[in-house]
């Protein structure tokens, strides 16, 4: 059954989906660490591939930038295509003083700037957080894997450039990184009865000037990869 972003059918996902924004980081993946990778979207160059990754059935397909686009796509593979579970494995900018380049940070939680649960008309703000089931499984994997995470909360904003430079005073509730889709996701996922992990890996530090180039973010973050994978 397509849907206007994902042209394929019910059966063409696995059960889990890991979703990085980078349409090639998920060709990276697909290439790299699944066996029997089919191409299953192309839709507007979003990517998606389902294959199997040391004999368990695995999807991998790209989210885009922002709240609107892993909104549209989570949404349609949870309702439409019979997804249980998505991992988003994204970049991040550092927030905390404690992380630098290449750290892994596992959001339990999301903050955002977004107006996107305004849809559901509630009295009050909901907190957007993390499956348990899959929290846990992913922080297990990644003691079993020697691969130091930090877990905690992170900051989705619908702002890339930002006049009002407010990181520092985001720094001073504990917020470990920034980025722009994992409130989406862990809210999508509530509604519908689903399960959303997000996993992100710091690309940059915009506090300190610190980056990473594009290649290295798509393919070289392969402990990030890992730790998702081996939690499927």
């Amino acid at each position: 059954m397509a849907t206007p972003h994902i042209k394929a059918e019910k059966g063409d996902f696995a059960k889990t989906v890991l979703m990085p924004g980078d349409p090639l980081r998920a060709k990276y993946i697909a290439e790299n660490y699944l066996e029997n990778a089919v191409l299953v979207n192309e839709v507007r160059g979003m990517l998606g591939y389902t294959g199997t990754y040391k004999g368990k059935s695995v999807s991998v397909m790209a989210s885009g930038m922002g709240m609107p686009s892993m909104a549209i796509y989570s949404y349609e593979l949870f309702q439409f295509f019979d997804v249980d579970n998505i991992i988003r494995i994204g970049t991040a900018g550092a927030v905390s003083d404690k992380l630098g380049l290449r750290d892994i940070v596992i959001a339990m939680s999301s903050c955002t700037n977004s107006n996107f649960a305004e849809q559901y008309g509630l009295p009050g703000n909901i907190a957007p957080t993390a499956s348990f089931e899959l929290l846990k499984k992913a922080f297990d994997t990644s003691e079993r894997l020697h691969k130091k995470v930090y877990v905690g909360s992170v900051y989705t904003t619908d702002i890339f450039y930002d006049d009002r430079n407010d990181l520092a005073d985001w720094q001073k509730l504990g917020i470990l990184a920034t980025e722009m889709e994992c409130a989406a996701l862990y809210l999508n996922a509530a509604r519908l009865g689903k399960n959303a992990l997000c996993i992100c890996t710091i690309s940059d530090c915009p506090l300190t000037g610190e980056s990473c180039s594009s290649d290295e973010r798509e393919k070289t973050f392969n402990d990030m990869m890992e730790i998702a994978l081996e939690s499927v």
